[in-house]
């Protein structure tokens, strides 16, 4: 039987329920609706209080707003989607196929209705502020666990995203190039964020928090350029990482989807605490290809995956995880709570 969930996340300030004393949330990417779903099913037998989708939710790749309507739909339909949005509450921020198009930023049209689509599906609620934005589909939501306070922030990485830098390596002949190196590469004085999404951005992260969740579609610590990552907006990278390190923030994990397998990364910044990253990616699409990246402390899994951050408030710790098909636990790390 699944433990009664009592997490609740929310837009805005609102009174909030008390928890347990620990608190289980769930995570993962890349999930394709002609594809079956099994884990969804592990997940559920974990018992977490809460799922958060982390982006290509569904490959909608189209313009058509009913065709990607009619993607959802097919997801939503399938038993064990049902069964995870019935068992606990389902939080999620879009990646690239979702938002409509491969690698899509700013240029990709129908956004608006994109966005409608999506909320529609996850249900939420018709005076969330992330349906009227004029310049994104981001979000932030609060967790209370007995007076323990965890902010889940969702930054939409696709709305105001300017054009990738294609690398000059596409020019050369067949056979020059690494294999699996990318297209792209770093581009100075671009944005993924937007200045209005930015000032939103550094305000949600001074909000005092016991535990600070950022979940982005792309990898953040990976410096790896050559497939979509923060790395390719180094100007947006440089501005995260220094105000999380000006500012003395303590206690930040990144989630992130996006590239077909999971791994578990590591950066230390001027900063009392390493800044850890959870690649959990994919549900059901997975790839054994991977990139370099000398932030990686873990193994990389081509395989059907999801991860976890459990939060023990008695012990002041948080373990990073990544979970296999069948529930055996791939990558497991401890981050230590900063004392407050």
């Amino acid at each position: 039987m699944l433990r009664t969930s009592l997490l609740t996340l929310i837009v805005l300030s609102a009174p909030l329920p008390a928890l347990a004393d620990s608190t289980r949330i769930a995570f993962g990417s890349c999930m394709h609706q002609d594809k079956e779903t099994p884990i969804l099913k592990t997940v559920i037998e974990r018992q977490p209080d809460a799922f958060v989708f982390l982006g290509d939710n569904v490959y909608g790749d189209t313009t058509d707003m009913e065709l990607l309507r009619s993607k959802y739909q097919k997801q939503g339909a399938k038993p064990e989607f049902q069964a995870l949005k019935q068992a606990v509450p389902l939080y999620a921020i879009w990646d690239d196929h979702d938002y409509g198009a491969n690698d899509a930023g700013k240029e990709y049209p129908q956004k608006p209705g994109s966005r409608k689509v999506m909320l529609d599906f996850f249900g939420e609620p018709v005076s969330s502020p992330r349906r009227t934005r004029a310049d994104g589909n981001y979000a932030s939501y609060w967790i209370e666990d007995d007076g323990h306070f965890v902010h889940l922030i969702l930054p939409d990485l696709r709305w105001n995203r300017d054009a990738l830098k294609k690398s000059e390596d596409d020019d050369l002949l067949p056979g020059l190039k690494a294999p699996d190196s990318g297209p792209y590469q770093a581009a100075q004085g671009r944005t993924m964020l937007g200045e209005s999404q930015w000032q939103w951005l550094e305000k949600e992260l001074l909000k005092p928090a016991d535990l600070t969740i950022i979940g982005s579609g792309i990898q953040l610590v990976p410096e790896f350029t050559g497939w979509e990552s923060w790395a390719n907006f180094p100007d947006d990278r440089s501005r995260l990482l220094s105000f999380i390190e000006e500012h003395e923030i303590p206690d930040v994990i990144i989630l992130s989807g996006d590239r077909h397998f999971g791994e578990i990364s590591r950066t230390f910044i001027n900063h009392p605490q390493p800044l850890w990253e959870v690649t959990s990616s994919g549900l059901n699409n997975p790839t054994s290809k991977s990139g370099p990246n000398r932030n990686r402390v873990s193994d990389t899994h081509g395989v059907e995956n999801f991860g976890e951050l459990d939060i023990d408030w008695s012990a002041g710790t948080v373990e990073l995880s990544l979970y296999d098909i069948n529930g055996k636990a791939l990558e497991q790390f401890s981050m230590i709570l900063s004392e407050r």
